[in-house]
């Protein structure tokens, strides 16, 4: 249906870091909103300027140590509640949403404890988080920086044929073309009709398949 509302979320995943301003200035710009899913070893001091900017800011995890993050759901618990309790700490917001490390359909959890996605992916939302997946990647994790106009023609034909899509992308230090990226990844989805928001705890999670 060519008059069908279509949704873009936007999420930047292991920040904050410098980047993350220029990503906040750059989404001002355009007057969208989107979401972060931060870490807690990164610069916890723009926290704050996700939320007063009036984006989302979601739990990724504290650490994004694999072989401790998922040794067992204790550790993954404990990781994600002192992420949380930096986030709160920092920006006064108890963040109900999460992105599991690897996304909930990550095989490299299975290294360290069988099962354990299979089990958070159900005990996660018994406690009140909604976990978040996407279904539209950047690529721009592939490399250290790829470039611009890959990330831009990756997000633009993964986009094409749906009608709600969640992009991952990512907001490290090293991640400038990123950056550069961005505008012309929003003028593409403009011009495909898309409208952007940021996740909420009640928006579909965009579920992945568990793996493990």
């Amino acid at each position: 249906d060519a008059n069908a509302v279509k949704t873009v979320y936007f999420t930047f995943d292991d920040g904050p870091s410098a980047n993350t301003l220029k990503i906040l200035d750059i989404l001002d710009s355009y007057g969208i909103k989107a979401t972060f899913f931060v870490i807690g070893t990164a610069k916890s001091e723009y926290m704050p300027q996700i939320v007063n900017r009036g984006h989302t800011i979601g739990l990724h995890s504290a650490t994004h140590n694999y072989s401790s993050v998922y040794a067992d759901v204790n550790s993954y618990l404990a990781d994600i509640q002192q992420i949380s309790d930096i986030v709160y700490n920092t920006t006064g917001v108890r963040s109900n949403i999460v992105r599991f490390p690897g996304g909930s359909s990550n095989k490299v959890s299975a290294k360290y404890c069988n099962g354990i996605m299979t089990d958070l992916t159900v005990r996660i939302p018994s406690l009140g988080y909604s976990y978040f997946d996407w279904n539209v990647s950047s690529g721009d994790a592939s490399a250290v920086r790829v470039p611009a106009d890959k990330i831009v023609s990756n997000v633009l034909s993964s986009a094409k044929g749906k009608n709600s899509i969640c992009v991952l992308m990512h907001d490290t230090s090293v991640k400038t073309t990123t950056v550069d990226a961005l505008p012309a990844i929003i003028e593409g989805l403009d011009a495909m009709g898309f409208r952007f928001e940021a996740l909420k705890a009640e928006t579909y999670g965009f579920h992945q398949a568990v793996n493990n």
